[in-house]
């Protein structure tokens, strides 16, 4: 008996050990400076090709903020946006809210290519998502803040995930509001990462309901809605009630490649391009929204530090750390 008891503790004992083992290696929280030894110029090298990039075209700035909000909305920041179709993998590229429309991969590309050169399988495609989009931002004018580095990247790929979980350029708030709070973000979150809309441009498909079904309205209350018909007119020059689906048009009429407050401005006057915009303050019927989007109108720094820090916390959304996913040496295809 006393040979069994002992056989029997060691295999316990096993047992915890492993399970110990796996808890840390699913527990390991992101860190500063995380490429210190392994890749010490991994940041700065991210850093000088997003600044290549934006100066070949500014707008590729916005591109990269929203590729990564695109990946963290779906699975979690685990660069599996990046991925392309392969066997067993239906890439999110092909997802409605991606087709056609998500762009900078070709500059993620660039930069995992220099980095391989300098640290093979070090950095993860999923902390160059990260830090692109910081680059990118502070480049245009906008916050800087330190980026936890440490994720791993994904095994697969969701498209019905990304169908589903990306939010739409015409969702109303509620809508809205659900869908951050299933990602671990609250409203004063959505406000603020809302003030993204300050630079890029969106297409003739994602805003056409929101002009024209506008102006049918305006068009009963004229008295209240005159002064925004200037907007809505030039807006429907741009996108006729059909046809034209991929014309452009800058999310920010003002500055629409500097990272700025005036999203706020815009959408406090009516000229949100999006739905999804100008449901901040035409739904919010508690009035502490309204509240929030008057503040970051008057005070830039105070959405600057906002901004920063509800993209730090998005930045964290079901990331893979330790062993788990992996390090891809393309970003486009799972390492074998």
């Amino acid at each position: 008996m006393g040979y069994f008891n002992a056989i029997f503790l060691i295999i316990a004992f096993l047992a915890l050990v492993l399970r110990c083992t796996e808890t840390l290696s699913e527990d390991v929280p992101l860190v500063f400076d995380y490429y210190k030894e392994t890749c010490p110029l991994a940041e700065n090298i991210v850093r000088r090709h997003v600044a290549i990039a934006l100066v070949r075209d500014p707008r590729m700035a916005a591109s990269l903020l929203r590729l990564h909000f695109h990946d963290c909305f779906v699975m979690g920041c685990d660069a599996s946006v990046l991925l392309d179709s392969s066997e067993g993998i239906v890439s999110e590229k092909q997802a409605g809210p991606n087709l056609n429309s998500l762009r900078g991969y070709e500059v993620i590309d660039e930069i995992k290519y220099y980095l391989e050169e300098s640290c093979p399988y070090k950095v993860s495609c999923a902390d160059i998502l990260a830090i692109a989009a910081r680059d990118a931002v502070e480049l245009r004018g906008g916050p800087r803040w330190e980026v936890l580095l440490g994720r791993r990247d994904s095994l697969e790929a969701s498209l019905s995930g990304a169908n589903q979980l990306i939010p739409a350029p015409n969702s109303s708030l509620e809508t809205l509001i659900a869908n951050f709070e299933q990602h671990g973000l609250d409203v004063g979150d959505l406000v603020a990462l809302s003030g993204s809309h300050t630079m890029g441009k969106a297409r003739c498909l994602s805003f056409r309901q929101r002009i024209y079904d506008d102006f049918k309205y305006s068009r009963e209350h004229n008295d209240k809605y005159k002064r925004y018909t200037t907007f809505r007119r030039m807006l429907r020059s741009m996108c006729p009630e059909s046809g034209k689906d991929h014309k452009l048009a800058p999310l920010d009429h003002l500055t629409p490649a500097k990272f700025d407050n005036h999203y706020f401005l815009n959408i406090l006057e009516g000229k949100g391009l999006l739905g999804s915009d100008t449901v901040l303050v035409t739904q919010d019927h508690e009035g502490e929204i309204l509240k929030q989007v008057w503040a970051y109108a008057s005070d830039e720094e105070l959405f600057f530090a906002s901004f920063a820090k509800s993209m730090v916390k998005m930045g964290n959304i079901n990331v893979l750390t330790g062993d788990q996913g992996q390090i891809r040496r393309n970003c486009r295809f799972v390492s074998t």
